[in-house]
């Protein structure tokens, strides 16, 4: 008889998670902002989402979010002014201006 070989039998071992910095919270907050996936920070960084996520929400390293930003405007200027600093991807509130309408009977 022959053996069969499948990806569940071949796994990989995995690494055992380990606790996140400060520095790397402000690199997963850069790398957000780079929409880099979940899925890679979460391999990157052997970790799961609920740690992601704390970083994001503010529960560990509350201030790194601003150091991120100071030093994401150093590394990429070119970025800043496309890039929503928040939690949010893509911000649920778009600045209204009052010439916008005007603009369409031109």
């Amino acid at each position: 008889m022959f053996e069969v070989h499948s990806a569940e039998t071949e796994a990989k071992p995995r690494r055992a998670p380990r606790a996140l910095s400060e520095a790397e919270a402000i690199e997963i907050w850069i790398a957000r902002w780079l929409r880099i996936r979940r899925k890679d920070l979460m391999a990157r960084y052997n970790c799961d989402s609920s740690r992601l996520y704390e970083i994001w929400w503010g529960q560990r390293f509350p201030g790194s979010r601003e150091k991120a930003a100071k030093l994401f405007a150093e590394r990429h200027p070119g970025l800043v002014e496309r890039t929503t600093f928040g939690y949010r991807r893509i911000p649920r509130k778009v600045p209204i201006s009052s010439d916008v309408q005007a603009d369409l009977f031109l």
